[in-house]
């Protein structure tokens, strides 16, 4: 295979998560988003489970002895995305060319359950297992896993896929790690922003795959500003990693419904972000009434429109968490929606300063 087009096909396989307790995160996230089980394996070191709904694809591995690598993860960053394993039409290709072009090898190609495998270093400690199903292997079949490894039924809720992964990275990493995915991958640099939210900066730059399959929204700290959600993320998780997994919604009204009433909580905005919605957008799909009562947000590009809604964290240091988005053509990642809701949050904790001082006037 010519090493000019070995990444152009590029894919999301699956993310593989080390988890510290395998029933109660595949069991919430069954409840929570759907996600059935079709998969598992085990041996002396781990246990793993494989959920997946439409396109979405999660590895759960709980390691069970110190000697397996996903301990050492689990102390470093708790709960979170160790892997995100690329299909390739030949992962053997893919892995002495990558290494080739500059990467940290972690796994040589070896072939099982008529699947190759082969594994490198992306941004922080997090691999990108190349992942090749020869003839006959079912599309969502992995090495050593057993079980039914057609589509489950589980719960569809509408979620279709994996739409991005937002990669927090250290000061000073992020056009390293942008030159990483182009050198090594073959990606493209498609969007770029510095978003200053009062006294807070951050610096944001997307990455995505030749094909478009993958996309990696990487973000860096401005350390000359005030701490902020990013620093405080790299504080508690430990370095680079995973902050949060965008999932599309086909309908993202009907989503946010749906997972709400299994048990997601959602982050709220304040009524004011929707008196001034109209300065910025106008929601061609929803009611705003409808995007209120469920405090989804509106952004918009050249392209189009997308609605998103952050989903609470429940990781024990408060780090990893969904996202849920639907995009009527836009292609940028609602950098307008952080500046609108600081404007917003500014303008209510205003009036309520004002609503005092009348008070005590």
């Amino acid at each position: 295979m010519a090493t000019t087009t070995i990444f152009n096909d590029l894919r999301l396989d699956h993310l593989g998560f080390y988890v510290g307790d395998l029933e109660a995160e595949s069991a919430r996230l069954g409840a929570t988003l759907g996600l059935a089980p079709y998969a598992a394996a085990g041996d002396a070191l781990s246990r793993s489970v494989a959920l997946g709904v439409n396109r979405i694809r999660l590895v759960l591995t709980q390691p069970i002895a110190a000697a397996h690598p996903g301990a050492g993860y689990l102390d470093r960053h708790g709960d979170g995305v160790a892997d995100v394993a690329l299909g390739v039409p030949d992962a053997a290709a893919a892995y002495h060319e990558a290494v080739r072009r500059g990467a940290r090898p972690f796994a040589a190609p070896a072939e099982r359950d008529g699947i190759v495998t082969a594994a490198i270093y992306g941004f922080g400690d997090v691999l990108h297992t190349f992942v090749q199903r020869l003839a006959g292997a079912g599309e969502r079949t992995l090495p050593g896993f057993l079980g039914d490894t057609r589509q489950q039924a589980g719960a569809d809720l509408g979620l279709l896929e994996v739409d991005h992964l937002a990669v927090c990275v250290p000061a000073g990493e992020l056009d390293a790690t942008v030159a990483f995915y182009r050198r090594v991958l073959g990606f493209e640099l498609t969007f770029a922003e510095r978003i200053a939210v009062g006294s807070q900066a951050m610096t944001t730059k997307v990455v995505r795959s030749h094909g478009g399959e993958v996309t990696f929204t990487l973000i860096e700290p401005d350390v000359t500003r005030t701490p902020g959600h990013i620093d405080e993320f790299l504080r508690d998780h430990g370095g680079a990693g995973v902050q949060h997994l965008a999932l599309a919604a086909a309908d993202i009204v009907a989503a946010v419904e749906a997972t709400a009433a299994r048990g997601v909580e959602f982050l709220t905005a304040p009524d004011v972000y929707y008196s001034l919605l109209a300065e910025r957008v106008r929601p061609v799909k929803y009611r705003l009434e409808d995007l209120g009562r469920l405090n989804i947000l509106v952004d918009e590009d050249h392209d189009g429109q997308l609605y998103q809604i952050f989903a609470r964290s429940t990781h024990p240091r408060d780090t990893f968490f969904f996202e849920l988005i639907e995009r009527l053509g836009a292609r940028s990642f609602g950098g307008g929606n952080i500046s609108a809701l600081y404007r917003a949050v500014e303008l209510q904790r205003s009036g309520r300063r004002d609503a005092r001082t009348e008070a005590a006037a």
